[in-house]
């Protein structure tokens, strides 16, 4: 049995090569007939695999530069944000945001737009600054916010190459608490929709679809901001004892709950990043619909929960605001992620996302580029305006295809 993906769902079909020092890598990537990058293997399909060579960039120089001045900090491409966080928040500084798991790596999340929550926060990429990129040849190039390809190059799926080194914006630090709310009403999040998503720098709705609340409500409040100090919200209560957002897991795994102030870097995430958040058996799923159909989507994927629950273990709702980079899931308009948590039933899964995706993606809704989708009649292509400029762009930094592979082929042709 070959290597596998973190989740455990997807066998990679090609060796993987660990270089230690770019140098590696150039060798590694110009002698070989075909490469991907891999970096902390959290994704769920085959956007990282090829049937040449795989390369690693977990080994990779992670040295992290802050510029003070430019408020910005560099560190490699295959460097895990948790690691970062940790490095920034010891220097007196902040990212704007984290995704559920501080245990990916930067690269591969802005490769793929991954997100963390709330109405104002752009996905982990709208934070770039500069990117440096290997391309098949072996010569680097450096983008900067500004460049004319700079938009087109940062969500760019591993097609150009191997980013070995991306820049960020950084704020000063900041506390965060987090307060969990139960049973939220339907009416609530269907009624006030803008109301409950804009009540904290960040909001997660928990749900399996099939209850008559939401189960959980999960508010991130940055100290100093406006907060209702009340018990309940939205007419959900207050809970009083830590809680996991799936039942059978361990609390522990979970960042600091019940209102007690701490560091950015220990709350924004949903998961410890000493720990490891769960074994991996799960599969997840995610599409990210247009803010203006996003009621309209909750309802649809209501109607379909005899289907969802059975192979459900929970589903998030959370925001993003819209950015300006070609292949993100929150291009042009601010987003609303539905995303699934699914038990490790591969088959099963596959079976019920043609029913999601007939009800989601004429609302307009972004399947996730990491996570499991099927896509059956090719509607996909069809929601990325400027994905014919991408097709350009990554054929003008790979005009023999190297990177390319079964994915790409699929979007681009």
């Amino acid at each position: 049995m070959g290597e596998r993906n973190w989740a455990g769902n997807f066998e990679y079909g090609a060796p993987i090569a660990h270089p230690s020092t770019l140098s590696e890598l150039r060798d590694a990537v110009v002698a070989a007939p075909s490469v991907r990058a891999l970096g902390s293997r959290h994704t769920f399909n085959d956007l990282a695999d090829d049937d040449g060579l795989l390369v690693s960039t977990a080994g990779l120089p992670s040295t992290v530069r802050i510029d003070e001045e430019a408020r910005t900090v560099t560190v490699g491409g295959g460097a895990r944000y948790g690691d970062l966080a940790q490095t920034l928040q010891q220097s007196g500084w902040a990212l704007h945001n984290l995704a559920s798991l501080p245990h990916i790596s930067v690269a591969g999340a802005i490769a793929t737009a991954t997100h963390g929550s709330g109405d104002r926060n752009g996905n982990l990429a709208s934070a770039v600054a500069g990117m440096r990129i290997l391309r098949a040849d072996g010569e680097t190039v450096d983008l900067a916010r500004g460049d004319a390809r700079f938009a087109g190059a940062v969500v760019h799926l591993g097609a150009l190459g191997v980013v070995t080194e991306v820049t960020l914006d950084i704020r000063p630090t900041f506390d965060v608490r987090q307060r969990l709310f139960e049973r939220l009403p339907w009416d609530a999040v269907l009624g006030e929709f803008d109301r409950v998503t804009s009540a904290a720098y960040s909001v997660s709705l928990f749900t399996t679809w099939n209850e008559d609340a939401v189960s959980l409500a999960w508010l991130k409040e940055r100290d100093g901001d406006p907060t209702d100090s009340v018990d309940e919200f939205f007419g959900a209560t207050a809970l009083t004892a830590p809680r996991h957002m799936i039942p059978t897991m361990d609390v522990r795994n979970t960042t600091e709950q019940l209102g007690v102030y701490g560091p950015w870097s220990e709350r924004l995430a949903h998961f410890r990043f000493e720990f490891t958040p769960s074994n991996g058996e799960e599969i997840q799923s995610e599409y990210l619909v247009p803010r203006a159909n996003a009621v309209e989507a909750i309802r649809a994927v209501r109607e379909l929960a005899p289907l969802i629950a059975p192979l459900l273990q929970v589903s998030e709702i959370r925001t993003v605001a819209a950015d300006d980079l070609w292949l993100s899931s929150a291009y042009d308009t601010d987003a609303v992620g539905l995303h699934f948590t699914w038990l490790r039933d591969q088959a099963g899964v596959e079976a019920v996302l043609p029913a999601i995706e007939d009800a989601l993606l004429p609302l307009g809704a972004r399947p996730h580029w990491g996570k499991v989708y099927v896509d059956r009649e090719n509607r996909v292509p069809g929601l990325y305006p400027k994905l014919d400029d991408f097709a350009a762009l990554a054929a003008d930094f790979d005009p023999a295809g190297k990177f390319r592979n079964g994915f790409l082929r699929r979007l681009l042709g």
